[in-house]
């Protein structure tokens, strides 16, 4: 390996190494919450919770938007060496996540008894729920507030800070839940008031970080020019896109789950757990997709089309790579893995009849995992809107055309026909990669 080759690599594992270990920290909270729920004293507060934890999951999946935009644009500024947009880029960031968080703070009652109705519970389970959410409610402001932070640090090259918040968030949130539940006697809520106090922190600590290390940047603030006209259009149009593409990728998810219930508890429980495995993938996966997002952004904004078409080649190369790792797993060991979340022999038999989609999946998922963090990088998030839509009518489509005679196995095919046909259109929308094309402006 050549020195060129071997910084190349160490750029693109600085990176995504962190945004791994973020993506893994993060699901160690809802497994610790749950622990905590298990042992208030009655199983319904793990059913509370889990509804609970679901409106939220559903709220900030949709969030996202503001995560991925900032941090393309961020990127291209950073790449640009325009520090004054870096400041500005992060004031506008803030000030959209603050308005957001006070929408959904406004409308938390019509917002949580609506979520609610839609995830039915019995009566315990719904009175627990909705203690769970209006009291983590309350840590909105602090969580969206991160994660616009969170993606103007990944635009800045730097994902060990948001790495470090996310450690530190699971660590407090663990502490002060164990508080208030065992100490306090707060029940499920105390959950969710550790929850709120630990995002808090994290923001606090997130802040005296940045400060730390970017205190240089506040000479370039410019409260002005932060709302000038043009560059909030641009940041509305590319969040605008996201989020679309994201309720797209949330509705796909969601109906899977659905019409995983049509086919009985069984093929329900079965195609939970054999979606565990694809989120262990997407875990690894996302570290090098948020590491695509930084470098194309940085290297659009240099308008370095060497570099740019370089690191392309080496983000696809380290995908194939992670991709070829979890189907070797997946082949040998997927057994064993399921039998972490669930003994149940029946599940591992059914398991057996579709686990040859899952060993697919890496394989047929990489590639749109990976365009989609080198698109938000370069803020071509019209192409990312569009081809998300062709794939979803596609998921539809062919679900609906072959469930009837397939069952379970049509909603397979479509998932996987929804991961190809986005890697298909991505790469072609973009010109077949090509870098010249990607760092044109639309």
């Amino acid at each position: 390996m050549n020195k060129e080759t071997a910084a190349v690599n160490k750029d693109i594992l600085k990176l995504a190494i962190p945004n791994m270990i973020s993506n893994i920290v993060i699901p160690m909270l809802g497994m610790v919450d749950t622990a905590i729920a298990g042992r208030i004293g009655e199983d319904v507060n793990i059913a509370a919770l889990s509804i609970g934890t679901t409106i939220f999951n559903f709220i900030y999946w949709n969030c996202a938007f503001l995560r991925m935009g900032t941090s393309g644009i961020t990127a291209q500024a950073y790449g640009a060496g325009n520090l004054k947009e870096c400041a500005n880029m992060l004031i506008r960031a803030l000030w959209l996540a603050i308005l957001l968080a006070c929408l959904l703070l406004i409308f938390r009652k019509p917002l949580g008894n609506f979520s609610l109705y839609v995830l039915q519970g019995s009566e315990t389970v719904q009175r627990l729920a909705g203690e769970y959410f209006f009291a983590r409610i309350w840590a909105v402001p602090a969580s969206i507030s991160l994660f616009a932070i969170q993606g103007w640090f990944i635009g800045m090259q730097d994902a060990k800070t948001p790495m470090m918040i996310a450690i530190l968030s699971v660590i407090m949130n663990a502490a002060f839940s164990i508080l208030f539940v065992f100490h306090f006697h707060m029940g499920i809520a105390g959950i969710a008031w550790g929850t709120v106090v630990a995002q808090y922190i994290g923001l606090i600590v997130t802040s005296i970080l940045w400060f730390i290390k970017y205190r240089g940047i506040m000479q370039y603030f410019d409260i002005r020019e932060s709302f000038r006209f043009e560059p909030i259009a641009h940041f509305l149009h590319v969040n605008k896109d996201i989020f679309l593409r994201t309720a797209c990728v949330v509705a796909v998810y969601t109906f899977f789950t659905a019409a995983s219930a049509r086919f009985g508890d069984t093929i329900l429980t079965t195609n939970t757990l054999l979606m565990q495995l694809f989120t262990l993938f997407s875990y690894m996966s996302d570290g090098f997709a948020y590491a695509g997002e930084a470098l194309s952004g940085r290297f659009v904004g240099e308008r370095n089309v060497a570099k740019l078409r370089q690191y392309i080649r080496y983000l696809i190369i380290w995908s194939l790579i992670i991709a070829a790792l979890y189907v070797i797993i997946y082949m040998f060991a997927w057994k064993e893995i399921l039998l972490i979340f669930s003994p149940s022999q029946e599940v591992l038999d059914m398991a057996g009849n579709f686990i040859v989609w899952i060993i697919a999946v890496p394989l047929v998922g990489c590639v749109p995992f990976m365009i989609d963090g080198i698109m938000i990088g370069a803020t071509k998030t019209k192409i990312l809107r569009n081809t998300v839509f062709i794939s979803t009518v596609l998921f539809f489509g062919c679900f609906y055309a072959l469930s009837p005679l397939l069952g379970n196995t049509a909603l397979w095919i479509s998932f996987l026909l929804f991961l190809f046909a986005r890697g298909v259109l991505l790469y072609f929308y973009s010109g077949k990669l090509n870098a010249e094309r990607i760092i044109q402006r639309y």
